[in-house]
């Protein structure tokens, strides 16, 4: 049964009553077909927890003008270190729209240069939703979505892009928050394998130790590979690994076997878990004991 006009995601509630009847429409509500995720807005059930389908549904709750921005725009690209459940749109100033759960309402001017259109919705550019996000969303995720950005790029453009945030952040009028997130720009890399190798890195360097070197090679004599460090401080011969439960569950012995190797060259190796992502006083304990090996 067609209900939603032009097939569309979601619709308004007026809308659907329009095109199917009221008492069809409260037919399709009562029996679960479809859900009112906000006020005067229709989704289906079945689709109504897609990323895509919220993030109509929110366009369609808050009016125009209006713009999927922040962790949201990231998020509908595919960067899975954006993703989450509250949908982020932009109104400029002056409008009377608030948030509600689910809904984060940001207010700040935009023109149609920061605005694309993705699967017929409208989105801010990549870089001003990173730039949003930098500044006002979770630094950890914030920061893991932009080396996922960086990755997904040729290396010989991510200068380029880096500097496309920045002017993004250094054209808010809104300053708040922009310090840090300029400091993020130069912290990514693009070279993670993961978001939780991106925290890492954040972590360590908010807690004071010096920046890492990501994805630092080992060489043999011969110039072959030998290892490649998630992160190293190779001065100092101190490398720093993530273990993540996927990739390692069945590696112990052979990580155990390989940190013995490299400790025979003069490294030493330290190695991060999840659980040190969510308490990292024992890793940065040992990474300090390290630095302090080295006399650091």
């Amino acid at each position: 049964m067609r209900i939603f006009p032009g097939g569309n995601a979601a619709a308004l509630r007026r809308d659907v009553a329009a095109e199917v009847g009221e008492r069809a429409l409260r037919s399709a509500l009562a029996s679960g077909l479809l859900v009112q995720i906000w006020r005067g807005v229709l989704v289906w059930a079945e689709s109504s927890l897609e990323p895509y389908v919220r993030a109509a549904a929110a366009l369609l709750v808050v009016g125009q003008p209006a713009v999927l921005s922040g962790r949201t725009a990231v998020a509908l690209r595919g960067y899975s270190a954006a993703e989450a459940f509250d949908v982020h749109v932009t109104v400029p100033c002056g409008r009377a729209v608030r948030s509600r759960p689910g809904l984060v309402v940001h207010r700040r001017q935009f023109t149609s240069n920061d605005v694309v259109q993705l699967h017929g919705l409208s989105v801010l550019t990549l870089e001003a939703a990173l730039a949003d996000f930098l500044c006002d969303g979770d630094r950890r995720a914030a920061f893991a979505s932009l080396d996922q950005a960086l990755a997904a790029l040729p290396e010989a453009d991510r200068r380029e892009f880096r500097k496309a945030v920045d002017h993004c952040l250094l054209a808010r009028e809104d300053r708040r928050g922009v310090s840090r997130a300029l400091m993020l720009t130069r912290l990514a890399t693009g070279m993670a394998d993961s978001p939780p190798e991106s925290w890492l890195r954040l972590l360590v360097v908010e807690a004071g130790f010096p920046v890492p070197e990501a994805q630092y090679v080992v060489y043999t004599v011969d110039g072959a590979v030998l290892y490649v460090f998630d992160m190293a401080w190779k001065e100092l011969r101190i490398a720093l690994e993530y273990d993540g439960y996927a990739a390692h569950v069945d590696r112990a012995d052979y990580d155990a076997e390989r940190d013995r190797r490299m400790t025979k060259r003069g490294w030493i190796t330290v190695r991060a878990t999840a659980e040190d992502l969510r308490d990292s006083r024992r890793l940065l304990t040992e990474l300090a004991a390290a630095f302090a090996a080295r006399q650091c």
